[in-house]
């Protein structure tokens, strides 16, 4: 692949996925990159890219899009976020939201749904305390492929070792041959769709709670804190955003503020109202009274 290929592609992928790649990543874009070409019926990667240069908002950009993205998820990843669902987020959703009884839920980098499904498993050790509340729980991601996966919830046996209490297994899973899938009335808490966060997502309303882990790192400043403040607009003022182990709001913007001092958790940064301006009244004028003008 020639530098003038390589460069197109760097700049197709950061406008469709946000994803920034250095000039030394040709070699991961190569290997990342030539099964698409051979599923296409593609030559090598230069027939690739004239492909792309031809069409290049169709199937095979999508295609390539996926292949680029890092899908990496485990149940109850880096832990502490669940601890902190448990322990401070939902008594504060719970207290907030008694009147409604209704809670919506975001996963904006969902993946393979092992991240909404650990969710889900913490709201089943809740069930005592949210008997009668209608908990929503949307999973979003860019790859369809990784979605369908997270719709079947089956998982290999490798994959349910990385994270998942032996416990929560054989309560929650079912044995699929040398896999496992998660129990039906846990996949049918989670609304799993297609989402480009580089797009307009203000459709989707308000949520109580975004998990957005482990994406951000892979923008540039100026897509991090575009992300970051879209997402501000649809929390909810006395709602909770969760960011990777690796990522912040520090020096990106003042529309979250650090909750306490949990790293990764943040409320919206709500500013005070300006004051109201007082207009002095003009004193009353005095006539004394038989007065003439």
């Amino acid at each position: 692949m020639t530098p003038h290929d390589y460069d197109f592609l760097r700049n197709c992928l950061k406008q469709r996925s946000g994803l920034v790649l250095t000039a030394d990543k040709q070699y991961l874009v190569e290997s990342r990159l030539l099964p698409v070409a051979r599923k296409a019926g593609l030559a090598n990667l230069s027939a690739l890219v004239d492909a792309l240069r031809f069409a290049e908002d169709g199937p095979l950009m999508n295609s390539v899009v996926e292949a680029m993205a890092t899908n990496e998820s485990f149940f109850f990843r880096d832990k502490i976020p669940f601890e902190h669902f448990r322990s401070i987020v939902m008594p504060a959703l719970l207290a907030a939201r008694y009147a409604s009884r209704t809670i919506r839920i975001w996963c904006a980098a969902a993946a393979t749904g092992q991240e909404p499904y650990s969710l889900t498993m913490c709201l089943k050790q809740m069930e005592h305390l949210i008997g009668g509340w209608h908990i929503e729980i949307l999973a979003t991601d860019l790859c369809d492929d990784v979605l369908e996966k997270a719709r079947r919830g089956i998982y290999s046996q490798f994959e349910v070792q990385r994270g998942l209490p032996i416990q929560l297994l054989i309560k929650h899973f079912t044995q699929v041959g040398e896999a496992w899938q998660i129990a039906p009335e846990l996949r049918t808490m989670v609304k799993f769709r297609q989402l480009n966060l580089l797009s307009n997502f203000s459709n989707l309303g308000a949520f109580d709670l975004i998990f957005c882990r482990n994406v951000l790192i892979y923008f540039d400043h100026p897509t991090k804190v575009d992300v970051l403040e879209r997402l501000a607009r649809v929390t909810a003022q006395d709602g909770y955003l969760v960011l990777g182990a690796a990522e912040t709001v520090v020096g990106l913007t003042d529309t979250f503020k650090v909750v306490g001092e949990k790293h990764g958790l943040y409320a919206p940064n709500v500013r005070p109202s300006p004051p109201l301006l007082r207009v002095a009244k003009p004193a009353p004028r005095l006539v004394a009274v038989g007065a003439g003008r």
